[in-house]
């Protein structure tokens, strides 16, 4: 989602206006949107993000997406913060789940069936046949 704000026309701004036109549910939880709101903070992104358009998306998130709350966090990957990100997606049963980590992420492939995509592959994924 920061990326989308970083780089306008992007695939992952292209899936961020996509689901602000619901074309698809986004499934976050309350860490994850606090850790959001502390990534867009920090002075190294604040030179590449507009405040108002950070303030938009939070708000975005914190009206229009599905938020969970408590959710059982397990070892999944070789990146722990990736953990809760992973957990979410299997609490909510979600069909995909969007990341340019190619490091760890992506290098998972999927998780209990659920295919981990980069934001280019996301777009045909879920809006490949409106395209």
């Amino acid at each position: 989602m920061i990326s989308a704000l970083i780089t306008s026309g992007t695939p992952p701004d292209q899936l961020y206006q996509a689901w602000l036109r619901n074309e698809f549910e986004l499934i976050t939880s309350v860490a994850q949107l606090d850790e959001v709101k502390r990534v867009l903070a920090r002075p190294k992104f604040q030179k590449y993000v507009d405040a108002d358009e950070a303030a938009e998306m939070v708000a975005a998130i914190s009206q229009r997406a599905i938020i969970l709350g408590d959710i059982v966090i397990e070892k999944r990957s070789p990146d722990p913060d990736d953990d809760a990100i992973l957990a979410i997606a299997v609490a909510a049963g979600a069909d995909l789940i969007v990341s340019g980590d190619k490091n760890d992420m992506l290098a998972l492939r999927e998780v209990e069936g659920i295919p981990i995509r980069t934001p280019r592959n996301a777009l045909v994924f879920t809006l490949g046949s409106r395209q």
